[in-house]
């Protein structure tokens, strides 16, 4: 029940968040390093890889399965 909204937040809201606050620090200074930027955008690269695989599997149950949507709310 409460995996759908919570994959949205890690997915969508966290990292939009993550970077907002950051980049309200103002100066460079006081934002993230370099370091924390890549792992930033690798973070998002892969948040992005599995959002794609659980549309696949949510794609495939609905191929083979088509009420499982239904068991399992």
């Amino acid at each position: 029940m409460w995996e759908a909204p919570i994959i949205l937040f890690m997915v969508v809201v966290a990292p939009i968040w993550i970077v907002m606050h950051y980049r309200s620090k103002g100066t460079k200074q006081t934002g993230i390093s370099e370091a924390e930027h890549g792992r930033l955008l690798e973070l998002t690269k892969i948040a992005d890889t599995m959002m794609q695989r659980i549309e696949t599997l949510e794609a495939v149950l609905d191929k083979e399965t088509p009420d499982w949507r239904e068991k399992h709310e």
